[in-house]
């Protein structure tokens, strides 16, 4: 999440660092090494099947039984092996995601209209057949990964969920995870990591066909498993290290700042946390509140790593700079922290999720518990490209329907088209219809070849 020169070249004198990241380049570039073993991967899981996918389980994640397969009931009674507290909170993350998502489902609805007298045209909205979700649980169990994935895929109306996630030391899928996956609704799910679960999903080596579309986050390595894969299967977006952005003025909190900064570097130690600001002070107040609270903090060793290394906090010099200059991060995550986010809200356009006052945090959305979708474009793929929601499992799928007496406009249209591009058989299409409607049509010169 980086500034593009060009853009800063244009605001010279409009702006000043306080802090720049430390490595210049982009925390989600692309290693050759990861994009060989990648490909090698694949290949051989391509030639060799599930005997494949089983060896690289049993190298990679300790995995050494064929059946990969949870029954259905380890997948409910999952939730009976969770604290009371923990349950509860899953419970509740998966009932509001789904109510967001039912929501966008309800605003998505089929439509016909008529183009001109005679000529209707209309959309249905069809859902993709199957699904593969990739639920990771690495370092930190995404949780609430299956609620965005799985749940939001069910809610969309796809038939056939299945998901993967990798096994814990014991052996065991993660619990947390695998209840959420329930409560979202998931058909199937395989004790598979990495690299192996995507192959495993996209090439049908799970005792289904192919799946349509891989989704969810993960690591490099399956980062770019998905790259690779797109083409042979849809896929959600190309999603790199989380990253979080703050625009605020001087009434911000410094100590909400910069805990909400610390919030997402805490996902990695490549996970870049930005600052926009438009008081200095402010500025120098959550660089020094950052390093006090990076003292005491459980997981300083990411986040302290995350914000000494891709770390930034910019001072614009108005608040029309500032949103330039935030425009140009293009942030996953934009928390809104001044006295006017109205104005900031209607006039920014490059953000995956925009979190407005101080009562939001990203943590929110992160969980579960505001209900919208946590799989977000990073790397300034926000400039062109949403996050994935309800809409992104759905075909809009358009029809037409001539009417007899509309054809003469149409055909004789496309009959002068088609022959200035020396496109016969298409002309032909036009042609016969015309003549089944006069069989003198060819007189009209203006479809004469």
């Amino acid at each position: 999440m980086l500034f593009t020169p060009s853009v800063l070249q244009n605001l010279t004198g409009q702006y000043r660092h306080l802090k720049e990241p430390l490595v210049d380049a982009p925390a989600a570039q692309r290693d050759p090494a990861v994009i060989e073993t990648v490909s090698s991967m694949l290949r051989d899981i391509e030639a060799g099947g599930m005997d494949a996918v089983l060896k690289y389980a049993g190298t990679l994640d300790g995995w050494n039984r064929s059946d990969v397969e949870l029954s259905g009931s380890d997948i409910a009674s999952s939730g009976t092996r969770l604290p009371a507290d923990l349950r509860g909170a899953i419970e509740l993350g998966a009932e509001r995601t789904q109510v967001f998502a039912r929501a966008q489902r309800g605003h998505l609805v089929d439509f016909e209209t008529e183009v001109v007298p005679g000529v209707k045209a209309g959309v249905r909205y069809i859902p993709v057949s199957r699904v593969g979700a990739y639920l990771p649980a690495g370092r930190f169990p995404l949780t609430a990964s299956a609620f965005m994935t799985v749940g939001v895929a069910k809610t969309a109306g796809v038939p056939t969920v299945l998901a993967c996630t990798p096994p814990q030391p014991d052996g065991r899928a993660n619990d947390a995870v695998l209840y959420a996956a329930h409560l979202s609704g998931v058909d199937r799910v395989f004790v598979l990591g990495g690299v192996q679960a995507l192959a495993a999903m996209a090439f049908g080596l799970l005792g289904e066909l192919p799946v349509d579309m891989l989704v969810g986050a993960g690591n490099a390595y399956v980062a770019e498993a998905k790259r690779q894969l797109f083409g042979t299967t849809a896929i959600d977006l190309l999603a790199g290290p989380s990253e979080v952005a703050v625009l605020a003025d001087e009434s911000a909190d410094p100590e909400l700042v910069a805990a909400d900064l610390l919030g997402q570097a805490e996902h990695g130690p490549n996970s870049p946390a930005a600052l926009v600001t438009t008081s200095a002070e402010l500025g120098q107040k959550v660089i020094d509140e950052v390093e006090r609270q990076l003292l005491t903090l459980a997981t300083a060793e990411i986040a302290g790593a995350a914000w000494r290394d891709y770390g930034s906090v910019t001072v614009a010099a108005n608040r029309e700079i500032a949103v330039t200059l935030m425009d140009d991060l293009a942030p996953e995550h934009l928390e809104l922290l001044t006295r006017d986010n109205d104005y900031y809200h209607s006039t920014l356009r490059n953000y995956g999720s925009v979190f407005l006052g101080e009562w939001s945090t990203v943590a929110y959305s992160d969980k579960g518990m505001a209900g919208t979708n946590h799989v977000l474009p990073t790397a300034g793929g926000a400039k062109h490209s949403a996050g994935l929601s309800v809409s992104r499992f759905l075909k809009p799928l358009t029809y037409q329907r001539v009417e007899r007496d509309a054809t003469p406009d149409l055909a004789e249209a496309v009959a002068i088209i088609s022959a200035s591009e020396g496109m016969a058989a298409h002309r032909a299409t036009a042609t016969l219809r015309l003549q089944r409607l006069s069989p003198t049509f060819e007189t009209d010169s203006r479809i004469r070849v």
